[in-house]
C-alpha cells in the first residue's frame, strides 16, 4: 500500500478542522445576532417609553408646582380636599383656570376697563415698575394676540457670516427710528442659540434676504433644540425642490472680486435669496428655464 504523504495529511487535518470550526462560527453568527436583536428592542423600548415618561414627568411637576401655591389659597370650607382623605391633583391649576377667565370676562366690560385703565395709571406713576409693567404687557399683547404674527413663521438667516445659514423666527415688520435709518424694508426675527431656544439674538434683516420655510414653528424648535439630530422631512412642491436659492460660491466670487479690485461689489437684485424665492414660488418653471 502506498502511504499518504505529508502534504495529503495536513490537507485532511486542515478539512476536518475547518468543518468542526463551521458549527462554532455559525453559533457566533447566532449569538451575536441575538445580542443585536435584543439591543434593538431595548433601544426601541427607551424610545417609546422616553419621550412619554419625560413629558408625564414635566406635566406632573408643573401640575405640583401650582397646586403648592393655589390650593392653600382656597378657603377650607370651598376646598374639597377638606372633606376627602386625599389630595386631589390638578385641584389648584383647574382653580386658576377658572379665576382666569372670570377675570377676562370681568374687564371685558365697563367697570373692568375702567378699573384696568385706573390701575395702569397708578402703576405708571410707579418710576421702577412702570418700566417692567410696560415691557412686560407689551410683550405678552404682542404674542397671545390672536393676529399676531410674532413666531408663526421659521426662516433660514444668513449668520454669522455670508455662506453659514441659521434657523430664526419673525417676531414682528421692524418699524420706528430703526426702520426709518434704513433703505430696504427690515424683518424683526429672533435667532434662538442650541439646546436652549429660550436665548438667542434679536436681528433686523432685510425682507430679501430670509429664506421662508415650509416647516412648522414647533418642527423647527425641535430641530434647534436637538442640534439638528430631528429633521422634518420637506414637503415643498418637487418644483421648489429643484431649484437651488442661494449658494456659498457666490460670494466667494465676490470675495474674490472685491479684494483684487478694491472696491465694494454690490449682489445685483434678482439674486438674492428671498427675492429668487419669490419667484420660484409665482412661477417655478420661469426659474427652471
Amino acid at each position: 500500500m502506498v502511504g499518504k504523504g505529508p502534504n495529503i495529511k495536513m490537507n485532511e487535518e486542515l478539512l476536518e478542522g475547518g468543518a468542526s470550526q463551521a458549527p462554532k462560527s455559525q453559533q457566533r453568527k447566532k449569538a451575536l445576532s441575538f445580542a443585536q436583536r435584543m439591543r434593538a428592542y431595548l433601544m426601541t423600548g427607551i424610545l417609546v417609553v422616553a419621550p412619554i415618561s419625560i413629558t408625564l414627568y414635566l406635566a406632573w411637576i408643573f401640575i405640583g408646582f401650582v397646586d403648592d401655591r393655589v390650593t392653600p389659597l382656597i378657603p377650607a370650607k370651598y376646598n374639597p380636599e377638606s372633606y376627602l382623605p386625599f389630595a386631589l391633583p390638578g385641584l389648584g391649576l383647574l382653580v386658576l383656570i377658572i379665576a382666569l377667565i372670570l377675570i377676562g370676562a370681568a374687564t371685558a366690560g365697563f367697570f373692568g376697563r375702567l378699573w384696568t385703565r385706573a390701575s395702569e395709571q397708578i402703576l405708571g406713576r410707579m418710576p421702577v415698575i412702570r418700566n417692567v409693567y410696560s415691557a412686560v404687557k407689551q410683550i405678552l399683547e404682542t404674542v397671545l394676540a390672536q393676529q399676531s404674527n410674532a413666531f408663526r413663521e421659521a426662516v433660514l438667516v444668513e449668520y454669522p457670516r455670508r455662506g453659514i445659514w441659521a434657523i430664526a423666527f419673525i417676531t414682528g415688520r421692524t418699524e420706528g427710528e430703526v426702520q426709518n435709518i434704513t433703505e430696504e424694508e427690515c424683518i424683526n426675527i429672533f435667532l434662538p442659540t442650541t439646546p436652549n431656544p429660550t436665548s438667542g439674538f434679536l436681528l433686523f434683516v432685510p425682507k430679501k434676504d430670509l429664506i421662508r420655510l415650509n416647516m412648522s414653528v414647533e418642527e423647527a424648535i425641535k430641530m434647534v433644540i436637538s442640534g439638528g439630530i430631528v429633521t422634518p422631512p420637506d414637503r415643498r412642491p418637487e418644483a421648489e425642490k429643484s431649484v437651488k436659492l442661494t449658494s456659498a460660491h457666490t460670494y466667494e466670487a465676490l470675495d474674490v472680486l472685491r479684494e483684487n479690485e478694491r472696491a465694494p461689489v454690490l449682489i445685483p437684485k434678482g439674486s438674492r435669496p428671498g427675492a429668487k424665492q419669490a419667484v420660484v414660488r409665482a412661477d417655478p418653471k420661469k426659474e427652471e428655464a
